[in-house]
């Protein structure tokens, strides 16, 4: 019996889910229309791809192989289709971005008037998100493309069914109020009086490892998720804090700030996220992206 290449997809959605379950769930399947698929290939290819047991499902040594042939075959159809893309100028399609303020500013409105001009029948929607939202409506389908942040030591791997693609690293700066004694190292802010990025942010994964690399924990007043609040609250005397280069730019550093470049701070990492499946990302969503990079290349920073 020939095999069905089709259900070497259901074989590698339980692979990257983790199970016959969270590939229904991935697949809008029952786990029963799962399953049968399954013992189909089995059937077909007449050895056992999955070990079934109380925790769970794994792959055995067949079902592995079997789960590295999907994926190239999932990977060469989305090279094909980019390439019978490629063949035609014109690409059209709506495009959903989600960012947040920074971002927006420097790398997604500047490639408006490009693609506009290279891609008329683009349709390119720009909507302000923090990132946990963004990634929330990204995995529902209501975004096509989001730009998230990462603290140097915090660029973890993404989740499966989606790509990273790196767009900027970016020092991160200090801003002081022009009052303070100006630092000269790192060391100098150890007893500073600093304001507190939220939490999730990458200020705050920066502002900790900057800490640790001084073995002490920075005192905080007041709370900020925008930049443009930290610099306000700098120019009010309440504090110090770290701030990427990309929120420097434009000439927005108010009177009474003094921006401080030191070794040890570190970068933050800009990256697109898109889906990555066997039909994602669209050809248009990959043009998008190419022009977001293309603009993030060519950025001097302060």
């Amino acid at each position: 019996m020939t095999t069905d290449p089709r259900r070497l997809g259901f074989l590698l959605a339980v692979h990257r889910a983790g199970g016959v379950l969270a590939a229904a769930d991935v697949l809008h399947l029952t786990p029963s229309a799962v399953s049968q698929q399954i013992a189909r290939l089995e059937a077909e290819e007449g050895l056992q791809v999955l070990d079934r047991g109380p925790r769970g499902v794994t792959l055995t040594p067949a079902g592995r192989v079997l789960a590295e042939a999907a994926e190239r075959i999932e990977s060469e159809l989305v090279e094909a289709r980019k390439a019978i893309a490629a063949m035609s100028d014109e690409l059209t399609g709506r495009v959903v971005v989600g960012a947040f303020q920074t971002a927006i500013r420097a790398v997604v409105a500047p490639v408006l008037a490009e693609l506009a001009e290279r891609y008329p029948g683009v349709e390119l929607e720009i909507q302000e998100r923090e990132p946990a939202e963004a990634v929330r409506q990204l995995r529902a389908g209501d975004l096509d493309v989001v730009l998230l942040e990462r603290d140097e030591d915090a660029d973890a791997p993404p989740p499966r069914y989606v790509r990273d693609v790196p767009l900027l690293d970016e020092p991160w700066r200090v801003v002081v109020p022009a009052t303070f004694p100006t630092p000269a190292r790192l060391a100098d802010l150890a007893d500073a009086d600093w304001l507190g990025p939220k939490p999730e942010t990458a200020a705050a994964r920066a502002m900790r490892r900057v800490a640790a690399t001084l073995g002490t924990t920075f005192a905080t007043r007041h709370t900020y998720y925008d930049f443009d609040v930290a610099l306000a609250l700098v120019a009010a005397g309440q504090g110090v804090a770290m701030i990427p280069a990309l929120a420097l730019e434009g000439g927005d550093v108010p009177d009474g700030v003094t921006v401080v470049a030191l070794p040890g701070l570190g970068t933050r990492r800009l990256v697109a996220r898109h889906r990555a499946t066997r039909h994602e990302p669209r050809p248009v969503v990959s043009a998008v992206v190419d022009a977001m990079v293309d603009t993030a290349s060519g950025l001097t920073l302060l």
